[in-house]
């Protein structure tokens, strides 16, 4: 595990009891970062954009439409609404045909019902649409998240503060009170923004990549020590 010091502006106080675990999706709980750079090249490539994997790596958590104007900007395309539409449809469907033998990352299921028995509430906060997320989460596990928000549900996406800060009033509850686990740099720069402790799992992208972020570790299952440290320890 590599561990960070505590970032001075960050709420993670010695006496702020840890209330809520807030997870990212794809990348965090479900190995399912390959499958989205295989729809967006596939998608892409009519329109003569070669949309390589460090590309999609690094938007991972970012809104679809702000992605898809970006990289059609790449061979200097402006969409209109309809071409995003068809652009969206198209990604959809790959994203979809290829994604059916995803895997949840190991341990991750039984890491978010330790914690819920343990009475943590928790939530999720994703880039990707709700549609997507409802389709690849199973009901058992989704009725675990006490929140849920996704990316058609903000105005603003990562790294915009609003997911992690929507989340908040949702909860119920102040940035000193959570914890974040994220993958991506637009996601630990989103949690940061909203002032929450941000533990940074190196699932998809390498440790460089996610140096902003507050801790970080090789995967989901490193995440429960950190949270029973910061328990008994109050990080």
């Amino acid at each position: 595990m590599s561990k960070k010091s505590v970032s001075k502006n960050k709420p993670c106080s010695a006496g702020t009891p840890l209330k809520a675990v807030i997870f990212d999706f794809d990348g965090v709980i479900v190995d399912s970062m390959p499958y989205h750079f295989i729809a967006w090249f596939e998608t892409l490539r009519p329109y003569g954009v070669r949309a390589g994997c460090l590309d999609v790596y690094c938007r991972e958590g970012e809104r679809w439409e702000k992605s898809a104007r970006d990289f059609l900007a790449q061979n200097n395309i402006k969409p209109s609404r309809q071409l995003l539409e068809r652009v969206f449809r198209r990604r959809r469907r790959i994203f979809g045909r290829y994604s059916r033998g995803m895997r949840f990352f190991t341990g991750a299921f039984r890491i978010l019902r330790e914690l819920k028995m343990r009475g943590y509430k928790l939530a999720l906060v994703s880039g990707t649409p709700g549609i997507e997320i409802k389709r690849m989460l199973p009901a058992g596990i989704g009725r675990l998240f006490d929140v849920m928000v996704t990316g058609d549900k903000v105005r603003r996406g990562k790294p915009h503060p609003e997911p992690y800060k929507t989340a908040l009033r949702l909860l119920g509850l102040k940035a000193a009170e959570c914890l974040v686990v994220e993958n991506a740099p637009l996601g630990i720069a989103s949690a940061s923004g909203a002032g929450i402790f941000c533990v940074a799992v190196s699932t998809s992208l390498p440790a460089e990549y996610l140096s902003k972020a507050d801790m970080i570790v090789g995967g989901i299952s490193a995440v429960l020590p950190i949270i029973e440290s910061r328990s008994r320890r109050r990080l």
